[in-house]
């Protein structure tokens, strides 16, 4: 009994240090409100208002209905422009998309010469350039479908009936506002605990703490569930009010699993940056190890691109590592609904790894707590 409460009251003393530091709590609120909202509002997925011209060649009632085609939202209206301007109206950014239709487009579609459309897509919008090909695609068949048998196409042997299972609309900021709320549990673990003994060091209270009957564990574990505490509220607000309220997200699952899975994430995550901390020695160190480790474990971890599309020798790797797991169980239980049923191998997966992680920091710390001490 007389060690928890040395870890309550040092985890008391914890959050009252926490609240004295308005950077770190700053980063806190931007990390799990303004942080999200942005990713998923400006980060979008979707092509939206795509900038477009048309070199119409032809003059004709085809390349006109071609160009009328082109509407909101998906595309903004289309400038005229002349063949000779597309490479300065490309080079200087002022379109993505450039359709040139040739002279005598209509003329060859009529007598079944299969003309060519040419269609200049600047690529550096990369996202926007390959959804919107097949836009342009889509709507260029149609089109001249429609006008060289209007009502009159047979109809195709199969029906391709597509069902989007999660996200009927192919909202992606749904997707994208779960994830960043997800990586930010990660970064935010780490860069709490570590600062927090960082600035134990910097400021001589470590040596207070070495002078009083406390062990290593004692101090380590207040730290621990002191800033995974604050955590761990910092995500119950922002699922409620940001991801759900604010941005409208469906949630499917159940919210108390996430927070408890969340919870068992936090201790490989708190120990890391509590190891990471122990070896540095300032905070400048600190954070380009912070960059060094978590950066690449939430780019690898299934968030940004999906594991089994990572070369082999990756997938083995990111399998020992908590975070693919835990970036898995919550993706299951916020947009699939999984139950306990299904993602239990992953809690086991993240308790088990989490631990073995937790003791290695432990011994770490210790031994660094040594150190100060002789």
């Amino acid at each position: 009994m007389r060690r928890l409460e040395n870890i309550y009251r040092l985890g008391v003393k914890e959050l009252f240090s926490l609240r004295r530091d308005a950077v770190l709590l700053a980063l806190v609120v931007w990390a799990f409100s303004f942080s999200i909202y942005t990713a998923a509002t400006g980060m979008s997925h979707d092509l939206r208002n795509g900038s477009i011209a048309i070199v119409d060649e032809d003059r004709s009632q085809l390349s006109a209905r071609i160009g009328q085609a082109f509407l909101p939202p998906y595309f903004s209206e289309p400038a005229r422009i002349s063949f000779n301007e597309i490479d300065p109206a490309m080079d200087s950014g002022r379109f993505t998309f450039a359709v040139v239709i040739p002279s005598g487009f209509e003329a060859d579609v009529l007598a079944g010469r299969k003309p060519a459309i040419q269609v200049n897509i600047d690529a550096t919008a990369m996202m926007q350039a390959g959804i919107g090909d097949g836009y342009i695609s889509r709507i260029l068949n149609q089109e001249i479908g429609d006008f060289v048998a209007p009502g009159g196409r047979s109809e195709p042997v199969v029906e391709l009936e597509a069902r989007y299972a999660f996200n009927p609309n192919l909202t992606s900021s749904w997707f994208t506002s779960v994830m960043e709320m997800i990586n930010n549990v990660t970064m935010l673990s780490i860069v709490l605990t570590g600062a927090a003994l960082i600035r134990e060091r910097e400021h001589g209270t470590i040596e207070h703490l070495l002078v009083m009957p406390l062990t290593p564990f004692e101090i380590m574990m207040a730290k621990v569930w002191a800033n995974g505490f604050v955590i761990l509220v910092a995500v119950s607000l922002s699922l409620w009010l940001v991801v759900e309220t604010l941005l409208q997200v469906p949630v499917a699952g159940s919210r108390s699993l996430f927070i408890l899975g969340t919870a068992l994430y936090l201790f490989f995550a708190t120990a890391l940056g509590i190891f990471l901390a122990t070896i540095a020695r300032s905070m400048p160190q600190f954070g380009l190890l912070f960059m060094m480790v978590a950066l690449p474990m939430n780019l690898l971890s299934g968030g940004e691109t999906p594991v089994e599309s990572q070369p082999q020798v990756l997938q083995t790797i990111m399998q020992a590592v908590p975070s693919t797991h835990f970036v898995s169980f919550a993706q299951a239980i916020l947009f699939r609904g999984a139950g306990i049923e299904i993602v239990w191998p992953q809690f086991a997966l993240v308790t088990i790894i989490g631990g073995l992680f937790f003791a290695f920091a432990a011994a770490r710390f210790r031994k660094s707590i040594a150190i100060l001490r002789s």
